[in-house]
């Protein structure tokens, strides 16, 4: 029970495998910060890889509005059998911009934000930022705005307190009350456009609008703008073992998945990928898990395969199924070790973690796995000599979270969370282990080989 390093086990070469790995996992994370990127990335790879949009292919896969994507390839064994399913999200903790976000203020120009998911505020302020999304105009015309990610780009930042005149106004509060959600604004410019009397900065930061995008202050309200942070994916540790970077809850569960199911070939049970969004706030929505859209996909699939998608096949085919929730648990913090009950949480570098529940306190809010389940994803990663470790997330009254593994469960097929562990999650620069993401990779693998 007591695991060690993975990294102990693992040879020249392996670590060498490791690594190389890693690279298209970085490249991944700095072409991905947001969910409509992730999905033209995935989309990519996947049509690279043969599959189609024709439900009557061996492999398929499917796009809901830009933001989720579904990837199944054909088993030998019948679809009411059931299915092989690994699921994660690709949407990240972000601030995004209202819908009418601009305004001008101390010959600033200004841009109001939203904060989306769970996020500590204070992390965001000071640090460089990028913008991405999408603008649809009245013309029904659409401009991606990427801005922030290239060398001469320019980038934002949220203002920050400086030391001297923080006493009252934020040293003495509590830490999560220092920065508040109306306080995270975004520095957008400062030159004021020559004879113009009234909002001189604004007016000249709409003039650059207009001329490089087309895009005028109304636009804003049909826009999804995201700030991200303007980070790039980096090694961190003398010994390049781990990886920095913004958004790796969950595209670090993402990409090992990705890579696994374009790598499926012939396999007995019928394999589904899903790729969703708005986990980071419970799955709701259109482009949720907890949406319809699983089973309009699988209308389609299995009318591709020459069977009539009644109601009954649909609900047979899921009930059989058996899943992995892909996303990540909280390592171990060496700073704040009192946080975790060790004996029962996850560490870097020791392969993904199996969680048997999530939730909070008495495991509200969790999909608990069943013993037979759990023993079922043990000696299949046995079997494959997967490095794997299980884990809470904290201890019991400490807090706690939440992962899409319940809203798959009310099918009542078996599912585990299975991804690797975080240092520093849902700040704009989380710390994973390049060992536990290519361990992810072939878990996964194992998983849909099954």
């Amino acid at each position: 029970m007591q695991r060690q390093s993975g990294w102990k086990s693992k040879s020249k070469q392996d670590i060498k495998v490791i690594y190389d790995f890693s690279e298209g996992y970085k490249d991944f994370l700095d072409r991905a910060k947001t969910e409509r990127e992730a999905v033209r990335c995935i989309t990519d790879a996947l049509a690279r890889n043969g599959f189609d949009v024709d439900p009557s292919r061996e492999k398929v896969f499917a796009v809901n509005r830009n933001k989720t994507v579904m990837a199944f390839v054909r088993g030998s064994s019948d679809i009411i059998e059931g299915l092989n399913i690994i699921v994660a999200h690709i949407d990240a903790p972000r601030l995004d911009l209202k819908q009418n976000p601009l305004y001008e203020d101390v010959d600033l120009a200004l841009l109001r934000t939203h904060y989306y998911g769970g996020i500590k505020k204070y992390q965001w302020v000071a640090c460089p930022l990028a913008i991405h999304g999408i603008v649809i105009k009245a013309d029904g015309r659409s401009v991606d705005i990427c801005i922030g990610e290239s060398e001469d780009d320019p980038v934002f930042m949220i203002d920050d307190l400086l030391p001297h005149l923080s006493r009252k106004t934020q040293d003495e509060k509590k830490l999560s009350e220092a920065i508040d959600g109306e306080k995270l604004v975004v520095v957008f410019g400062s030159l004021p456009l020559a004879g113009t009397e009234k909002e001189p900065v604004k007016h000249y930061i709409l003039k650059i609008l207009e001329d490089k995008y087309g895009m005028t202050e109304d636009d804003f309200i049909t826009a999804e703008l995201e700030v991200v942070p303007a980070f790039k994916a980096r090694d961190v540790g003398f010994d390049r073992s781990m990886i920095g970077a913004y958004g790796q809850d969950d595209r670090v569960s993402a990409y090992p998945l990705l890579e696994a199911i374009c790598r499926v070939k012939e396999p007995r049970r019928n394999c589904l990928a899903i790729f969703s969004d708005k986990e980071e706030i419970g799955s709701e929505g259109s482009t949720g898990v907890k949406s319809h859209f699983l089973q309009v996909f699988l209308d389609d699939i299995v009318n591709g395969l020459g069977l009539k998608a009644d109601e009954s096949v649909i609900r047979k085919a899921l009930y059989c199924s058996k899943a992995l929730s892909a996303d990540v648990n909280g390592a171990v913090n060496p700073t704040f070790q009192e946080v975790h009950e060790k004996q029962n949480a996850s560490y870097l570098g020791r392969g993904p973690c199996l969680s048997k529940f999530t939730g909070h306190m008495g495991k509200v809010g969790a999909s608990d796995a069943n013993a037979e389940f759990v023993a079922e994803v043990v000696r299949l990663f046995n079997e494959a000599g997967i490095l794997w470790q299980t884990g809470e997330l904290g201890k019991i009254d400490e807090g706690g979270g939440g992962t899409v593994a319940k809203h798959l469960a009310v099918y009542g097929m078996d599912i585990i969370d299975c991804g690797p562990s975080l240092l520093a999650m849902h700040s704009p620069y989380e710390l994973s282990s390049k060992l536990d993401i290519y361990e992810c990779y072939r878990a996964y693998s194992v998983f849909f080989a099954a």
